[in-house]
């Protein structure tokens, strides 16, 4: 199969099969998002989305985190992954918008990566789910699920390769939602050690099934 039916297969199959896929971190506003997509860094979604209610009641608003300390905010994520660094992101980002961008959260990826905390996998997230603009977040799911369909050669061995692949073939109105699309047979389905193919719906136009039926298992780049 060549490359660009699989692109045709992927869109077609999901599109029709999981055409709202969204973010599975709880949010209200572009602020909580934000600050929900940097504490999940190394980090499960399900775990975040138990530390945030509090934290989001108790600090609103990017002022509210710009006026606390490292001893009162520490308490609200030390059960998340790296809570000490995490919670100097999360002040000195508090800071910023205030004193940068009037409160408000950038809208581009360039203005985004200058706050602490946010590299260019955050910053595409926030772009493309809050204001559906094609950026796509590589994270282990997305790098992992895109080679083994064949969207993106084995040899692509960072995400920015893999990000650069992917924008260039998916029809940018897809773009936003194919992140969901890929993170979640990722997360549910195309397992990093055990992958389901046995029960995967889309092993028609897999690369990795193609070639292994399913019994073998790669090992995964960090990213």
């Amino acid at each position: 199969m060549l490359k660009k039916q699989r692109y045709e297969a992927f869109i077609k199959h999901f599109s029709e099969n999981m055409p709202a896929a969204e973010t599975e971190l709880h949010y209200e506003n572009p602020f909580q998002l934000l600050i929900a997509v940097v504490l999940s860094a190394q980090c499960t979604d399900k775990r975040i989305n138990m530390v945030t209610p509090a934290l989001f009641r108790d600090f609103p608003t990017p002022a509210h985190l710009a006026a606390s300390s490292f001893d009162e905010l520490f308490p609200y994520i030390k059960s998340v992954s790296y809570p000490s660094n995490k919670t100097k992101h999360l002040l000195g980002l508090g800071k910023m918008l205030v004193e940068d961008f009037g409160g408000e959260i950038p809208e581009t990826v360039a203005e985004l990566t200058k706050l602490p905390g946010v590299g260019r996998k955050t910053a595409n997230v926030i772009t493309s789910v809050v204001w559906n603009q094609p950026n796509m977040a590589v994270d282990t799911h997305v790098f992992r699920v895109s080679r083994r369909l064949g969207l993106v050669p084995m040899t692509a061995k960072t995400p920015l390769e893999v990000e650069k692949q992917l924008v260039k073939n998916i029809p940018k109105q897809y773009i936003h939602v194919a992140h969901h699309w890929l993170i979640l047979h990722g997360r549910y389905t195309c397992l990093a050690r055990k992958p389901k193919c046995e029960e995967c719906p889309i092993t028609h136009f897999c690369k990795f099934f193609e070639k292994t039926k399913g019994k073998a298992v790669e090992e995964d780049a960090e990213v």
